[in-house]
């Protein structure tokens, strides 16, 4: 198994009749899937996703992948194959349409109107290709076949690209449910087909190559939904992925069911909900869904909330309501479901809301005590299945942190495929395809871009690390006037402190120390003010760090007059 070593240089130029595969997101990672594809100086990109920030890095929106390495050859790209309309594979598009609006998208037709409408408020409007399953078309030099694949979402597409370097296969995130809710079964039979073809390299789904056996049918949840919908005294609240249409159908069966209406909460949960419901993905009971704003006219035991906020996002609707901070107020006897799986990284944001909610009386119920989630991600079992069907020449697994991707390529060479063409890569990592087989070439920038607001790449690394000390040790401010002449402080030092949790009555004990040490550098014909700030820094940083084991952000302010 090859695999990237952190001195690869840049990738050579492409040789002749060879296909380059570049992911810039999705591999060591839960997200963020983009992947690019290169022949004959052509791109071809499958999918353009973001990532959800984690704790340690505060104030960030939104994650994307790094445009740098592309950026210079927006003219040569294609299209933009979108697998399926879940965020970590749509929403970074309206960024990199914000370079170049007029791309064109190509998905099928609920993931198309999923992305016009999240582009409609960036007021961009794309050129769009849809298709279907069994459609072939022909994107520059690349000759795209798509094949149905089931996930939690409808209306995945997996993509097969033929060009004379040979045929790639990407799955996208699939599963092999038996017994989907929509009928729309993975397309083995497809994917048999291109195998007796001959898949020259195949990017499989990894997120669930840890996990044994076959994932149990999404129909399985609605037992356990009627269960809790026939226990819950008052309203019932479930949170979940705005795009979890399949989900969001058992949940609309069950309130049917048992006399509830169904109210969404959260733009983009209505807005998703709403584009299903008039595609017809969505089936609706006439005067079961209603505004959220008539439901003080209902009894509790007759209400359903849908909502955001699954993954603990401490501005979606679940969480602003274990915090009290949110119209809708939790009562004791609520039942609130989150009804969807955990994302690493998330986990601790995801107890501190369920602790929230059980503060105030709730009965929480999750994949920890109950079947309210399935995966929509093959596990070992089908994964095994899969490779036997499709006879992969290459293998490079996908979408997955490394023990995933790890998990995945011990699973392929399970099934027979040489260990020497199995590629094990990681964001940036190029790999070719050239006379059949698959190496790793160079590596390109493939960073993490923050979104902040409505600031794009500005914020890098250094300032998550001072945000990350505001939030930890807090900021000692310290306040000089000096003379520009002579040196001679004027003025100060003032301190204050903020979040440190220290008095400011304590610097009493400090600010003697600061003042010889700066009277002294001026004796000395230091008087550069940053020199002075530099020495103010050293002097309250150890003075704090001796006596409270502190490491505060110091900024120090020295005045000339």
């Amino acid at each position: 198994m090859s695999h990237p070593h952190p001195e690869l240089g840049p990738p050579p130029q492409l040789p002749a009749g060879g296909l380059r595969v570049t992911p810039l997101g999705g591999l060591g990672e839960i997200g963020r899937n983009m992947t690019v594809f290169e022949y004959g100086g052509r791109l071809l990109i499958v999918d353009c996703g973001v990532l959800f920030p984690e704790e340690e890095q505060p104030g960030i929106d939104l994650i994307l992948p790094d445009f740098s390495s592309i950026r210079d050859r927006l003219d040569d790209i294609e299209g933009i194959v979108l697998t399926h309309g879940h965020e970590d594979h749509i929403g970074g598009v309206p960024f990199l349409l914000r370079e170049k609006p007029d791309i064109p998208l190509i998905g099928s037709k609920l993931t198309l109107a999923l992305i016009e409408a999240k582009l409609q408020e960036h007021r961009i409007r794309p050129y769009t290709l849809q298709v279907a399953e069994g459609q072939r078309e022909r994107i520059g030099p690349f000759d795209c076949e798509f094949i149905a694949v089931n996930h939690s979402i409808p209306d995945a597409l997996a993509v097969a690209i033929r060009t004379p370097a040979g045929m790639a296969v990407h799955t996208g995130d699939f599963k092999m449910d038996q017994l989907p809710l929509d009928n729309r079964l993975t397309d083995l039979h497809a994917f048999a087909r291109l195998s007796e073809e001959g898949i020259d390299l195949l990017l499989a789904d990894s997120t669930n190559a840890e996990v044994p056996g076959f994932v149990p049918p999404e129909r399985d949840i609605s037992g356990v939904l009627r269960q809790v919908f026939a226990g819950a005294r008052k309203r019932i609240i479930v949170a979940s992925f705005a795009s979890h249409v399949h989900r969001i159908q058992q949940i609309l069966d069950a309130a049917h069911e048992y006399g509830r209406r169904v109210a969404f909460v959260g733009r983009s949960m209505v807005r998703n909900m709403g584009i299903a419901r008039d595609l017809g993905y969505l089936k609706v009971p006439p005067g079961l869904v209603v505004d959220v704003k008539t439901l003080d006219d209902l009894p509790d035991s007759e209400v359903v909330l849908v909502c955001t906020g699954s993954q603990g996002e401490p501005m979606a609707a679940l969480s602003r309501m274990a915090n009290r901070d949110h119209q809708i107020r939790i009562v004791d006897g609520d039942t609130v479901i989150l009804a969807s799986s955990l994302i690493p990284g998330n986990e601790n944001a995801v107890y501190r809301v369920i602790n929230g909610l059980t503060r105030w009386g709730a009965n929480v119920v999750h994949k920890g005590n109950a079947k309210v989630h399935v995966s929509g991600h093959a596990s070992a079992g089908e994964l095994l299945y899969f490779y036997n069907i499709c006879r992969p020449k290459n293998l490079m697994p996908v979408h997955g942190e490394w023990r995933h991707l790890r998990a995945n390529a011990e699973l392929g060479a399970l099934t027979g495929i040489p260990h020497d063409r199995i590629v094990i890569a990681e964001d940036g990592v190029a790999v070719d395809l050239v006379e059949g087989e698959a190496k790793i070439s160079g590596k390109v920038q493939a960073g993490y871009v923050y979104v902040d607001g409505l600031s794009v790449g500005d914020v890098g690394e250094p300032a998550l690390k001072d945000r990350r000390i505001l939030g930890d040790e807090g900021i000692i401010s310290v306040f000089v006037v000096m003379d520009s002449s002579t040196g001679k402080i004027t003025g100060g030092p003032h301190i204050q402190a903020r979040g440190s949790g220290i008095e400011d009555s304590a610097f009493g004990e400090v600010i003697p120390r600061i003042t010889e040490t700066l009277e002294r550098s001026a004796q000395d014909g230091v008087v550069e003010p940053h020199q002075m700030q530099q020495l103010i820094r050293r002097t309250l940083g150890k003075w704090v760090s001796d006596t409270y084991r502190r490491r505060p952000m110091i900024l120090p302010v020295v005045v000339e007059v």
